[in-house]
């Protein structure tokens, strides 16, 4: 007869329980500031957690075979992330150090940008002149699998570590398009991401071009440059500053790139729930681009966080004319805490308000002229009123934690046709003519347009206190 094994496993476990019942402890007494006491007075929130030590305690002295403790502790903290918004995340000793890279513009993959809608990782925005890019990957496909590994449940950290690998090495990934009810699959080379996050040309004489891929460690430094390079010699005519398919980066970048084509000035202003969190972010950077060129802002759904933060002060300020389309939307502040582990914590603690009072969150930045991005006709693109959980935006009620029964009543109505997809260039957009170059990009054709007939104003119109106030109000 076997042996009856429940015992000594019981006594095994009880320091173990002992320890997660510490931690938990330190728990509670870190939530015991001014502010959570405030945040967490009813007595269910300690119950609550009685009731996690006691899960912990079961599973370890009854589950068939021995759990591992990291994994359910992990586990745990991304059970409470995962019921808050799509960008609080808990990041392993790895993922931070991989996100830490990321913002550093070191990493490779194939240059996408993911978050979450129904359930589903999907991409926001693939990042311009990357693998993803030239493949045609798109703004709303849902990632399904990668390498013949089924993405069902994953967390995108978990299925951007599956993306990422070795420099030249191949990962083919499988995508859904709602929107074309059809499925499609990539197999791409890995690459750096991006290659650089400033690329900067001459379109025509007298007229520049800077694109920003991303917000990284350098990239203000690089606009600078890039800006007295464009310049030097003779003033420019006007400049085209295209932010699309940016998903975004350092906030404090943003406010420096803000900072060179609008001076000192307040960019962009963040409130979240106590009064700490309510900060004004201003530029001391002095303008390198002249008040008085003319500036066009290229934006899209796939321009998001930090970009919009960009396009939303310059167009405050009457800076530039905002061209393209409507913008993601995601305007929530994350803050990242390095925990003693190694690991972290990205947590969502406010909302970013342009410098007028704006909402960016779920609202976007709505260009001043309207043209529609190279997508197939009525194609849906993801923003972040899309996504699950997503913080209400001030035009929304009660549209941020719809229930997948809603959203599917909602899809069943809309009218699925057949979609042809978006032609695609034969070789990479830095390597076209120009009259090629404008052929297949309507937006920066138009931008152009506007620039050499003298259309597009130029000048700086400060915000008053009234107009703040009024806008506010």
């Amino acid at each position: 007869m076997p042996k009856n094994t429940m015992e000594p496993v019981s006594r095994r476990f009880v320091g173990r329980f002992f320890v997660w019942s510490v931690m938990l402890l330190a728990a509670l007494v870190l939530a015991s500031g001014p502010k959570a006491q405030a945040a967490t007075s009813d007595s269910s929130v300690y119950e609550g957690f009685q009731t996690l030590a006691r899960i912990f305690y079961e599973i370890n002295v009854k589950f068939v075979e021995e759990p591992d403790s990291t994994e359910m502790v992990n586990g745990a903290v991304r059970g409470m992330l995962n019921t808050l918004d799509p960008h609080s995340s808990y990041l392993t000793p790895e993922e931070m150090n991989e996100f830490q890279q990321e913002t550093g513009g070191s990493f490779t993959g194939v240059g996408m940008e993911l978050s979450v809608k129904d359930s589903v990782v999907t991409v926001v925005a693939p990042i311009e002149d990357t693998p993803a890019s030239r493949a045609g990957i798109m703004s709303g496909d849902q990632i399904v699998n990668i390498d013949d590994k089924s993405t069902q449940d994953l967390s995108v950290m978990e299925v951007v570590k599956l993306i990422r690998g070795p420099l030249g090495t191949r990962v083919t990934i499988t995508v859904n398009r709602p929107s074309m009810k059809r499925t499609f699959t990539f197999t791409l080379v890995r690459d750096h991401i991006p290659l650089r996050s400033v690329r900067s040309e001459e379109i025509t004489p007298g007229i520049g071009y800077i694109h920003i891929s991303n917000f990284q460690a350098d990239t203000a430094f690089e606009v600078e440059k890039a800006i007295r390079t464009l310049g030097a010699g003779e003033t420019m005519r006007g400049l085209v500053l295209d932010l699309r398919n940016d998903p975004g980066g350092l906030l404090e970048q943003s406010i420096k790139v803000s900072g060179l084509f609008i001076g000192k000035a307040l960019v962009v202003e963040t409130r979240g729930r106590f009064n700490d969190q309510n900060m004004d972010y201003n530029s001391d950077e002095t303008a390198v681009l002249p008040l008085n060129t003319p500036l066009v802002v290229l934006v899209n759904e796939g321009s998001a966080s930090a970009s919009e933060i960009v396009a939303g002060a310059l167009q405050d300020y009457g800076r530039a004319t905002i061209l393209g389309t409507k913008t993601f939307g995601k305007g929530s502040v994350q803050s990242v805490v390095r925990l003693p582990d190694g690991s972290g914590l990205r947590l969502t603690t406010a909302r970013f308000y342009t410098p007028s009072g704006r909402p960016i969150q779920s609202e976007g930045i709505t260009p001043d002229v309207e043209v529609p991005s190279l997508l197939p006709p009525n194609y849906k693109p993801t923003r972040e009123v899309d996504l699950e959980r997503h913080l209400l935006g001030a035009n929304e009620k009660n549209r941020g934690n719809r229930s997948k029964t809603e959203i599917a009543e909602v899809e069943e109505k809309e009218d699925f046709d057949e979609l042809e997809a978006p032609p695609l260039p034969d070789k990479p957009i830095r390597e076209m003519s120009l009259a090629e170059r404008l052929e297949y990009d309507k937006q920066l054709n138009q931008a152009l347009q506007m620039l050499e007939k003298g259309q597009v104003k130029s000048g700086f119109n400060g915000l008053t206190p009234k107009r703040r106030q009024k806008v506010l109000s």
